[in-house]
């Protein structure tokens, strides 16, 4: 028996061997009188179908997202200053009224603080008061060096009140520098609110600072447009700390300011505007209007009188 050896011939490249045995390949042509129907118009099982058909997972309408809340996004029961504080002595009649209001507004803070003992143990109103003048100034200390670090003043201040403390602050020089208080801090009100849930509990206090301050703002040319590093002001403010009391490392920080109805508003600081040069005066042509001279003519009195034969 003569047996020959048997040559295959082999492609080259091994791969795509499925392929190039195929002789024909099905190619997948669009449907254009399914692209014109709308979405609207398919069923529900048409949808499906066609969604499979081309490997895309239907989505769940109640598939449920994480939501974080680390702030509120404004004051629960906004504090009324009374009119004419710091300004009024308890001797007088307007003095001893707003006394008398502020007793009676205190049962709702007091409720409040009983909640927050929940969550917070330890917690006193004097240590509170320390604590709070100590992240008001870490906060305006932040605020003057916020072209360095902008993370470090959204340790002290919420997310509401980051856009407002940098409004029109980016390109500005700010030096503020608390001198000394006029009188104690006072907790004046405090509000809790309760989020989505009854344990996810959110805590403001409304603070009253009557301090003396130093504040002076400079322009991106250096030029002193608001306030004075030589004079002193006092200042009454009414400030809003805010607490997440879910949160296991949630902190104090500043949330808002309130501004009373009857506080005047403060003079705007004056705009700055590139300095144009005017330009130099061409020559004017002598054809010109105001190259001519025109001359008046002298009334009637003035004239010579004519020599007369």
């Amino acid at each position: 028996i003569c047996t020959t050896p048997l040559s295959l011939a082999k492609h080259w490249n091994q791969k795509y061997r499925k392929l190039r045995a195929q002789k024909v390949i099905k190619v997948n042509l669009p449907d254009y009188e399914e692209t014109m129907r709308s979405y609207n118009e398919l069923s529900k099982e048409e949808m499906r179908s066609k969604m499979k058909e081309k490997g895309v997972q239907p989505s769940n309408p109640s598939v449920e997202r994480p939501l974080y809340l680390s702030t509120t996004g404004d004051i629960f029961e906004p504090y009324v200053p009374p009119e004419g504080d710091g300004k009024v002595s308890f001797i007088t009649k307007e003095g001893a009224k707003q006394k008398l209001d502020f007793v009676g507004k205190k049962s709702k803070s007091m409720l409040a603080i009983r909640k927050l003992r929940k969550f917070d143990d330890d917690f006193e109103v004097d240590d509170f008061l320390v604590m709070a003048q100590d992240v008001y100034m870490k906060a305006h200390n932040a605020l003057m060096n916020v072209r360095k670090d902008k993370e470090e003043l959204l340790l002290h201040v919420t997310e509401k009140a980051y856009p407002e403390m940098l409004h029109n602050a980016m390109d500005k020089t700010i030096h503020w520098k608390m001198l000394g208080l006029l009188e104690p801090l006072r907790l004046v009100q405090a509000r809790t609110l309760d989020v989505i849930s009854k344990e996810n509990l959110f805590c403001q206090m409304t603070v009253r600072f009557h301090t003396q301050q130093m504040l002076a703002v400079y322009d991106r040319f250096g030029r002193l447009i608001y306030g004075s590093e030589i004079l002193a002001k006092d200042v009454l403010e009414y400030i809003v700390f805010e607490k997440h009391l879910a949160n296991r490392y949630g902190n104090w920080r500043v949330h808002a300011k309130i501004i009373p109805d009857w506080m005047p508003a403060k003079e705007p600081a004056p705009k700055t505007f590139r300095l144009v040069e005017e330009d130099e005066k061409q020559p004017q042509s002598p054809t010109s209007d105001s190259s001519l001279q025109k001359t008046k003519e002298p009334p009637p009195s003035e004239m010579p009188a004519l020599a007369t034969a």
